[in-house]
């Protein structure tokens, strides 16, 4: 037998088959929806009785109802909260005085939507985990949301149920080391199956767990395109702050955030709210940062990317973290979400990149394609000023020139308002930069306090942010 859990490592059988054997990690299986493979693993392999205490389906809305509790919404993090608190009391309710001196208990729960016979649900589902890391200790807990990305509602729940048994068995052997864990959670699926844009873990086994910085590693991993911070730093899921909202998008280093960015934010959001079509009190404004600058800026991103939200936060700014290198990419992330109106607000300079026709060699379509994809999205550009790196002269919209072979295209975007220009600060604070301003503040150089916005100084000072030093 323990060369056959040994041939089984690390795949979905295997991780099934060891904790069957394993008398020391048993609990309940309670799963909604589409989500009904989990526990039907641990039968398939044999030995399911060393693990599995109970398994149940409230497949009904009324039975589901009738034990956890009425709700509008089935699948949402309030009803698999709900399915936990019941499900983890009520085993150690039955079975604590009989085996919870050997035995770690745990009550694994999802609630899914799949995909339909109409072929148009949306297929998403919560995921979660409260267990003991041995016996008689207080409970932790994991929660996770997911997107299904096979096609069909077969392979949907196939992918559910490889997804619960690595979820299990992570919790089981990997909690004091949840990097390790979630990189573990695509075992046997790879990344084109399952997308997790939101993950929680709380309980002592993760009082030193850090939940922001987890939503960077599933960005990091593969195990999602984009992580969602509010404006007061919590994790949330994209759906929550998006769904048939206005959002502007304004993308950057913000390594810190500075008056500029602070700037071009105001006057975006002015002119969206200008919009007789746009419900201006329900703009949603986002800072992006993509994970290939914070690569591209230093070599160990945990630490620096801790500072950006700080600082960002404390400007009372929402972060979006994606590995989305393209305008068109994070438009068509945000109209996913069902954003109602999108606008990206761009420096001069890297407005003239977008139109930098080798930049899109990876596209059939090349530069067309892509601009076709972002305005497809109804996407509007706001055109920020700058300075020219070169001459240091100021580049207005009005005044750019651009070369032949796209100047065509260009002027259709203008006359149709897709790209509209924004009036900007003078030209001695467009002169001083993120990188200028990071200097200045690991050199002690008062001057970084003048481009920064107070609640931005006064965080950057009492978290020792970016290498402040008093």
């Amino acid at each position: 037998m323990p060369n056959t859990i040994k041939a089984y490592t690390k795949t979905t059988g295997g991780k099934a088959l060891e904790l069957n054997l394993d008398p020391g990690f048993y609990g309940s299986f309670a799963e909604i929806g589409a989500g009904q493979e989990v526990g039907r693993w641990f039968f398939r392999v044999g030995g399911a009785a060393g693990t599995i205490a109970k398994t149940m389906s409230a497949y009904d809305k009324k039975v589901s109802d009738a034990i956890y509790g009425t709700g509008e919404r089935y699948v949402s993090s309030g009803r698999l909260i709900a399915m936990l608190d019941h499900e983890y009391d009520l085993l150690l309710e039955r079975l604590d005085l009989e085996r919870g001196g050997e035995s770690a208990f745990f009550a694994f729960a999802d609630t899914v939507a799949a995909q339909n016979y109409a072929g148009d649900a949306d297929c998403n589902g919560w995921m979660g985990i409260r267990f003991q890391t041995h016996p008689q200790s207080e409970a932790n807990q994991i929660l996770l949301h997911t997107r299904m990305l096979d096609q069909e509602g077969f392979d949907q729940q196939e992918a559910l149920g490889i997804l619960g048994v690595n979820l299990i068995y992570g919790a089981a052997r990997y909690a004091d080391d949840p990097e390790r864990l979630l990189g573990s959670l695509l075992d046997d699926l790879g990344r084109r199956r399952i997308e997790i844009d939101m993950v929680e873990f709380t309980g002592s086994a993760f009082s030193e767990v850090d939940n922001r910085l987890l939503s960077l590693r599933l960005v990091e991993f593969g195990l999602s395109q984009a992580a969602m911070f509010s404006a007061s730093g919590e994790v949330i899921r994209p759906s929550e702050l998006l769904y048939k909202r206005p959002v502007i998008l304004q993308r950057g280093r913000f390594r810190p955030p500075t008056s500029v960015h602070s700037d071009i934010e105001k006057r975006a959001k002015e002119r969206l709210a200008a919009d007789p079509n746009v419900d201006a009190g329900r703009i949603v404004s986002l800072l992006g940062i993509s994970v290939s600058e914070l690569r591209a800026t230093v070599t160990d991103s945990g630490e620096d990317f801790l500072d950006r939200i700080e600082a960002l936060n404390a400007g009372n700014h929402s972060v979006l973290v994606s590995n989305y290198t393209e305008y068109y990419l994070v438009a068509e992330y945000l109209a996913r979400y069902s954003a109602a109106e999108i606008a990206l607000p761009v420096g001069i300079m890297n407005f003239v990149e977008l139109f930098r026709e080798g930049r899109y060699s990876d596209l059939s379509g090349g530069l067309l394609e892509a601009m076709g994809r972002l305005m497809g999205q109804g996407v509007q550009i706001y055109v920020y000023p700058g300075l020219d790196p070169q001459t240091g002269e100021r580049v207005e919209l009005d005044g750019l020139e651009l070369s032949a072979e796209v100047h065509t295209l260009f002027q259709y975007l203008l006359e149709r308002g897709s790209v509209q220009g924004l009036e900007g600060l003078p030209d001695e604070m467009l002169s001083v930069g993120s990188d200028q301003i990071y200097a200045w503040i690991g050199e002690g150089d008062p001057r970084w306090e003048e481009n920064v916005l107070p609640g931005v100084v006064r965080a950057i000072k009492a978290g020792n942010l970016f290498g402040y030093q008093g």
